[in-house]
C-alpha cells in the first residue's frame, strides 16, 4: 500500500517532465528556421541557437524516465510488479542525459569520439525506452486496476517499437520526420502512463 501511494507524486513528476520536453522540442521546430524539421533530427537542435533550452529539456525528460520507472513499479499490485521495465527506463534516462552532453555530428563532419558516444547513447535511449514500454504495458494485464489499459498501452508501445525500427532501417526516408514520429509516439505513451499513475487512487 505504501508503495502504491508513492506512484502519484512520481507520476506527476514524470508527467511534468514529459510535457516540458514536448513543449520545448515543439517550439524549436518553429524557432529554428535554419533547420528543416523534415530532415533535421532533434540532435541538431541541441547545437547552436537555443540549444541550451533543449539540453535542459533532455535532462528533464531523463529525470522523468527515472520517475516513471519507479512509478510503474510502485503503482502496480505486488503480482504485477517487475524491476525490468524500471531498470530499462533508468538506463534510457541515463543514455538520454549522455545524448544531451555529447555533441552530435554535423552533416559532413568527421566522426569523433564525442559524436560516436552521442550516436550510441541515442540508439540506446530509444531501444531501452521502447522495450521498457512494451514490458510495462505487458505487466498491466496482471493488475485488476490497470487491466483495462493493457491493450491500448501495448498497442501504442508496439507501434512505437515498429516505428523505431522503420526509422533505423529505412535510410531513404526523411531522417528528421521519421525520428520525430518515433519521439511523438514515445512521448504520448510516456505522458499517458505518467498521467495515469499521477491519478491513481489508493484506498
Amino acid at each position: 500500500m505504501e508503495h502504491e501511494r508513492l506512484a502519484r507524486p512520481l507520476g506527476a513528476f514524470a508527467f511534468a517532465g514529459v510535457v516540458s520536453f514536448a513543449a520545448v522540442a515543439l517550439a524549436l521546430q518553429g524557432v529554428r528556421t535554419d533547420l528543416d524539421w523534415r530532415d533535421a533530427p532533434l540532435s541538431l537542435y541541441l547545437l547552436g541557437t537555443h540549444g541550451a533550452w533543449l539540453k535542459a529539456a533532455y535532462f528533464a525528460l531523463a529525470a522523468s524516465l527515472l520517475g516513471l520507472g519507479a512509478a510503474g513499479y510502485a503503482g502496480l499490485s505486488r503480482g504485477a510488479r517487475s524491476g525490468a521495465p524500471a531498470l530499462l527506463f533508468a538506463w534510457a534516462g541515463i543514455a538520454l542525459a549522455v545524448v544531451a552532453v555529447a555533441d552530435s555530428r554535423l552533416p559532413g563532419q568527421d566522426v569523433t569520439l564525442e559524436t560516436l558516444v552521442h550516436g550510441i547513447a541515442a540508439q540506446a535511449a530509444f531501444l531501452c525506452v521502447t522495450v521498457a514500454m512494451l514490458l510495462q504495458s505487458w505487466r498491466l494485464r496482471l493488475d485488476a486496476a490497470w487491466r483495462h489499459r493493457y491493450a491500448p498501452a501495448l498497442a501504442l508501445a508496439a507501434l512505437a517499437f515498429i516505428a523505431l525500427w522503420t526509422h533505423a532501417l529505412w535510410r531513404d526516408a526523411p531522417r528528421g520526420l521519421t525520428q520525430k514520429i518515433v519521439v511523438l509516439l514515445v512521448l504520448v505513451w510516456l505522458g499517458a502512463a505518467a498521467f495515469g499513475f499521477s491519478r491513481r487512487r489508493v484506498a
